[in-house]
């Protein structure tokens, strides 16, 4: 059976809203296959991007607010997209929405970007609030690309996601484990734009700034690297254990010494699990210094594939789940995010 998708992703680095329309086929001797058919990424407008950037220090009234308009500012681009693209209306839309807060630890994660304004404009089904019902039976609420790590990437010995946070999946002892390894460019864009750029392109900042290796110990032995899988991290948690040991450096010097320590922890994970041939997609694929650095430690083989997988593989799995969704099929691991049982997540409408 064929399916077409749109998925919906916007990242904690603020990059932009990344669009990707796909179509998804099951045969049974085959599993599932999948074709990007076309994608885009909406940089966000100045207002956006601030809107969503402070959306964690705004009071609850305005975060509701806020969480209708850029349901219908994601409504918009949809139709936007589609109209650009001469499409058809998909058979569903999965919308990861915005993260604005993700505290697991305390029962709650919360994506802005209301599916129901969504649907509204554009009259498609739509499956969002993908995270809550993983928190509610006990999960982390991520990472959830696993699902789709396993059904549409078999052939990769392991997944590794380089966005705002570093996240990999991999098959060990007979399930699905992922977990979050390492903040990468929620750090490194903030000391990139202290320097007037947007973010570090290819890692070149980094690569002539001098890495201060006490910092990269006091780094590496925070607690959360201690924790066993299944883990997840999120913006506070950088605010208030990365940031005040890096922010007495100077930028170039805070890039080359944070990209010495996401490069020890990432090496740490693949040596962990014995990985050897391993897919990087997001932004931070892109980060050449940075690859070099994994590669030195680790010796892994690193594959970065073709740039719409690299910069579109997150949105083509909230595609996908969303079309897990519709089947009423898993479209959670519950042994990548810690929750009760497999499942199948995400609002309807």
């Amino acid at each position: 059976m064929l399916y077409h998708a749109l998925g919906l992703m916007s990242g904690t680095s603020l990059d932009g809203l990344d669009i990707c329309h796909a179509s998804f086929s099951y045969e049974h001797a085959d599993g599932w296959k999948y074709r990007i058919l076309n994608c885009e990424t909406v940089k966000y407008p100045a207002a956006w991007e601030q809107a969503l950037g402070g959306a964690r220090m705004i009071s609850a009234e305005d975060l509701f607010a806020l969480n209708t308009a850029y349901g219908k500012y994601l409504g918009e681009q949809v139709n936007l997209f589609l109209k650009k693209n001469g499409l058809t209306p998909p058979d569903v839309i999965g919308s990861h929405g915005h993260t604005v807060f993700h505290q697991p630890e305390r029962g709650f994660t919360v994506q802005i970007g209301d599916g129901r304004a969504i649907k509204m404009l554009n009259d498609v089904p739509v499956v969002y609030d993908f995270r809550s019902a993983d928190v509610l039976r006990g999960g982390n609420g991520a990472p959830l690309v696993p699902i789709g790590d396993r059904l549409l990437f078999a052939e990769y010995g392991a997944c590794l996601n380089l966005g705002g946070f570093s996240n990999i999946s991999l098959e060990y002892a007979g399930q699905r484990i992922a977990f979050d390894i390492c903040p990468v460019n929620t750090v490194l864009n903030r000391f990139a734009q202290l320097l007037s750029k947007p973010f570090d392109l290819g890692g070149q900042l980094a690569a002539t700034g001098t890495a201060d290796l006490k910092v990269v110990q006091k780094l590496n032995e925070l607690g959360f690297y201690l924790q066993s899988p299944p883990k997840s991290l999120g913006a506070e948690w950088v605010e208030r254990q990365v940031l005040p040991l890096l922010e007495p450096l100077s930028a170039r010097d805070a890039l080359a010494t944070f990209t010495e320590h996401a490069a020890i922890q990432i090496s740490f994970a693949l040596e962990n699990y014995k990985v050897n041939n391993l897919l990087i997609t997001g932004g931070g694929a892109y980060n050449a210094y940075l690859l070099e650095r994994i590669a030195a430690r680790s010796g892994c083989k690193l594959t970065v594939p073709e740039s719409e997988v690299v910069e579109f593989k997150e949105a083509l799995i909230f595609a996908f789940m969303a079309v897990l969704r519709l089947r009423q099929e898993n479209n959670v691991l519950s042994s990548a995010t810690g929750s009760d049982s497999d499942h199948c997540s995400g609002i309807l409408v």
